[in-house]
This record gives C-alpha cells, structure tokens and sequence, in this order.
C-alpha cells in the first residue's frame, strides 16, 4: 500500500485501522489498547515490530510517559486527554531519542525503524520512541584487509558506530557527514562524510550532483553507489576504492577524498579512486620508510607480471623463440614435448581452471575452502603434467601470475587485471609481440581518457604533476608527509598549509 500524505487522526480508531490497513499481514506487528485515567475511560494504544524493538526499552518509555504525566497534572488516576496535550503541547518530549509526530507517512517510517509507537483518544499527535534493538556484530579485526601493524578495528554494519569510530580518529569540526535516505520499500540511510577545506569543492558538487539521483533507489549495498559515481559502466578498472579499516577511511579524508557508507554493510567506500592509490595501504605509513618504498615497488612489479606474464611467454615461445637464450629455449621446447596444444590454447586452458579453483575457495565455507584450492591445484597442476595435457613450464607461468595477483591490496583491481589478461594473451597467441604492445596502448589510452568524478585517472602520472610524484611510487618520510601533505585544498583560504 502506497501510503499519501495524511495527517494523524484524533479517532483513535481511524488511526488503528490506517495502520492496520498499511501493515496488513505483518504478523510481528504488535498493536496493545490500554486505558488511563479516572476509572481508565481514556484510550491509547501502543504499537512496535516486536521484532525490532527491545522488550526492556519498551517499558522503560511507558513508564517514564506515565511519570512524567503524573508529575505535571498531580495524581495519574485524574489524567484527561486535555492533560496529555497541554503537556506535550507545551512542553515536548523529554525522553532522548522522543519526538512528536503529526504526518502518518512519519509515522510508518518510524514504526519500520524500530520506534514505539502511542497514539492518543482525541490528540492528532503521535508520541515516537525510539526502541531499537536489532542486533549488531561485535567491533572485530577487519576480516578483508587483514592486519600486520596498526589499529586492529573493523567497521560493522551498524552506519552510527561507523561513524563514530571515525570521528573518534578526526576530532575536527571540519569533518562533515550528510544523511539521506534511500528506497521506497528498503528506507536504507546513507551517509557520505568530507573534510571541510581538504576536500576539493568541484569535486564535492560532482559527488554531490551525482548523488541528486539516487532517492528512490533501492540501495542495499555500498557497491550499489558505484553505479552512479562511475564516469563508465564497462572499463574494468575501479573508480573508488572499498576499505573496512576507520584508520584507512580518516587517511583518505585527510587527503581530500569523500567517503560514503550505507546502513547494513561494513563497507565504506572512497571517491575518487585513482589509479596509483591502488597499490597504496594504510601500512605503508606504520613501517619504516624503506621497507614500505620497497613493499610497494613490488607491488607495481605484481601488477605487470599478473596483466603480462602469460602473454609475454605465449608471444616468446610462438613468435619470438630467437629472443630466448638457447639453453631456455631449448628447455621449455623439452617441457613442451607431446603436448597437444599450442602455447595460446594450453594457457588459456589452464587459465580458466586456475580461476575456477578461486572462485571454489572463495565460496565454499571456510575452513574447507583454502584446502580445495591448494589441494585442486596441487592436484590438477600434477595430473595435467603427468597427462601432457600442459607443460610444467606453463603452470608456472599461470601460478607465478596468481601469486602476482593476490599482491594487490585492493581486490577490484585484481579483477581487473583477470579480465584484461585473456585479451592480451589472444593478442599475443595471434600477433606476438605486436599483439602485446597493441593491447598495452590501448590499456593506456583508455587509463588516460578514464576519469574518476571528473579527475584525472591516472593523475598525477597524466596530467603529470610532479610535486605529487613523491608519494607515488616509494613512500616519503613521515616528517616530510605531515609537514608538506600532498593536498593543497586544505586551508587555501589562508594561503599556506598549517600542521
């Protein structure tokens, strides 16, 4: 039932069969008459989702309702509907988390949320309280970002507590979050929060007009927000990144980014999302400068070798062999002996079972799903050897270029690295190492093209800018970071950066 604007009744029952008409067949609705005053002749009723509210909530608010009554009009046997809304008229609802309500679209939108609900004979008001007490999973580790050094906290799917652990990292009036709600049938809350003066303001009005569009929407997951921020639906590279980490999300607004999050999910997610902070992790902040530097070349490395590995070996051992010293050609020729396929085909092949064993670990249940994939791999990588179905050569490849992949620290770069890998190697399989080169130029130009809310994907690479070099491929030191932060929005109206 689509319910229109309408006030909240003095009959008392016109309110009672609105709402049952509108909640017809919700058998957790619960709809509690009672009576007040001299010889009970006043009626009221009480009505909740015993689903979502707290027994012990409940009589905590009626009690303290028939308290606060009492205390103003003397004795509560002698309370009149005339006594209930000249108090609450005059005074308010004094109770946290109470308010009064006059429009019935209100009213089912409270009740959904978990409020406690009292109407009144001969009051056109409705007393709300809040009650909720659906149940939430405990503060834990993050379980996709998992933790060597640094806070050991994750968010949960409580949007209230998520904000909270992150103004708990930023107490700074700057830090702003904006509430709406979402769906006619799901009333998601969701929450996008910015640091005023860091963020760039062009960049705050695109997310911002992007975002105008979503109120009817049923969003029921963070991801669900990509849809509408993404500049196109079918590049294969991530425009925002997914974090689960409070520590990871401050960073990201100290730097200037927008973070959103939706009630019921984990996730938050940090717009825009640029094509170097992919290989970047909170962590590289909390270990010595070096080490970090380090750790994150060799991510870079993982990229090219999980995007061309496998297609620089096809296009080597099909077309290119005289590029190969002799004694390396001459192994995999030997590694390559009675196998029925060419290096195209037995790549690809193993391709896609390499792939079906990732995608087996990750949906069986846990403590088995780790097991089948070592053990499928194990297996299937000997018994294809064994049956000159692929050389060991090859299943060297297709591992080092899993392995490669698993580096990455954000997983939707990792998918996008499988997508574009079996393109590559069709090239390379069908035009060597022209086909190679080919795809690459094309990669790039569409890296350079791709915008992420109207920044440039690949900045600061193209547009190159080089003051924002320095924190791109090896990691600056920490004094020189906090000193000089690479944002340059934060407090521009002053004209310099203070600390």
């Amino acid at each position: 039932m689509i319910l229109e604007r309408k006030p909240v009744s003095e009959c008392l029952d016109d309110n009672e069969k609105l709402i049952g008409e509108v909640f017809s067949g919700c058998g957790d609705l619960v709809l509690l008459p009672w009576h007040y005053g001299s010889e009970l002749q006043q009626r009221a009723f009480s009505v909740y989702f015993d689903t979502l509210v707290q027994e012990k909530q409940m009589n905590y608010m009626k009690a303290t309702l028939q308290d606060l009554v009492a205390h103003e009009v003397g004795q509560a046997s002698s309370v009149t509907p005339d006594d209930v809304i000249r108090f609450f008229g005059s005074n308010g609802v004094s109770f946290k988390s109470a308010s009064l309500l006059a429009d019935f679209r209100k009213v089912v939108d409270h009740l959904v949320r978990g409020h406690l609900l009292i109407f009144f004979e001969g009051w056109d008001r409705a007393i709300s309280y809040d009650a909720s007490g659906v149940l939430h999973r405990q503060l834990s580790e993050p379980i996709t970002e998992p933790v060597v050094q640094g806070p050991h906290i994750s968010t949960i799917e409580n949007i209230k507590v998520n904000i909270g652990l992150i103004r708990n990292l930023l107490k700074s009036p700057r830090l702003k979050f904006e509430n709406r709600t979402t769906g006619a049938e799901s009333r998601r809350s969701i929450a996008f929060g910015y640091l005023d003066g860091a963020v760039d303001p062009a960049t705050l009005d695109e997310f911002k007009r992007r975002m105008a569009d979503i109120d009817k929407e049923e969003i029921m997951e963070t991801s669900y927000l990509e849809e509408w921020l993404r500049e196109s639906a079918y590049t294969p590279f991530p425009q925002v990144r997914y974090t689960e980490r409070p520590d990871t999300a401050a960073a990201a607004l100290l730097d200037g980014k927008i973070i959103a999050m939706v009630e019921g999910t984990p996730t938050i997610m940090i717009c825009p999302g640029l094509y170097v902070e992919f290989f970047m992790t909170s962590e590289d902040y909390y270990n010595q400068t070096l080490y970090s530097s380090l750790i994150r070349l060799l991510r870079v490395g993982a990229f090219f070798i999980a995007l061309l590995l496998p297609s620089v070996y096809i296009a080597l051992s099909t077309f290119h062999s005289e590029l190969l010293p002799t004694v390396l050609l001459l192994t995999i020729l030997d590694a390559r002996e009675g196998i029925p396929f060419p290096a195209l085909v037995e790549a690809l092949i193993m391709e896609f079972f390499f792939e079906l064993l990732r995608e087996a670990g990750i949906r069986l249940p846990r403590p088995i799903g780790s097991a089948v994939s070592i053990v499928g791999a194990l297996v299937i990588g000997q018994a294809a050897i064994q049956a000159k179905i692929a050389s060991p050569v090859m299943v060297i490849v297709v591992a080092l270029t899993g392995i490669a992949s698993f580096a990455i620290p954000q997983y939707s770069m990792a998918i996008a690295l499988r997508i574009l890998r079996f393109p590559l190697m069709i090239l390379a399989g069908t035009m060597g190492g022209l086909g190679v080169m080919f795809g690459l130029m094309m990669i790039f130009l569409h890296l350079v093209a791709l915008r992420s809310l109207d920044q440039p994907y690949l900045a600061p690479l193209a547009p190159l800018r080089i003051r924002q070099l320095r924190d791109v491929f090896v990691v600056i030191p920490r004094k020189i970071l906090l000193h000089h932060p690479r944002n340059h929005h934060l407090h521009k109206s002053k004209g310099k950066t203070e600390p």
